[in-house]
């Protein structure tokens, strides 16, 4: 069980660097959007899984699940959110 918590950490905080790399390392706003809300969320929710595994206790469990249920239901709409403007302040988008 601990190798398994320690990939899920080691996986989790690779996504969430990838994210981070992500929005400083693209060229521009949508790209930078999706990489924040796509590896963040994902890496997120692989260290709360292993937060869960960790614990092995009931309200961990709910708190973590509600915690990603969280991330998947607010993060989609934060990046169309930002794409929008993003597009909207290009005079060269084609939205």
């Amino acid at each position: 069980m601990e190798y398994i918590i320690a990939f899920l950490i080691i996986a989790g905080s690779f996504f969430t660097a990838v994210a981070a790399l992500g929005t400083l390392r693209l060229p521009d706003a949508l790209s930078r959007t999706h990489a924040a809300t796509k590896a963040g969320s994902f890496g997120a929710t692989l260290l709360l899984i292993a937060a869960i595994l960790f614990f092995n206790q009931l309200i961990v469990f709910i708190e973590c699940l509600l915690i990603i249920a969280f991330f998947y239901t607010t993060t989609p709409i934060a990046g169309h959110l930002l794409g929008r403007v993003a597009s909207k302040q290009n005079p060269s988008s084609k939205h």
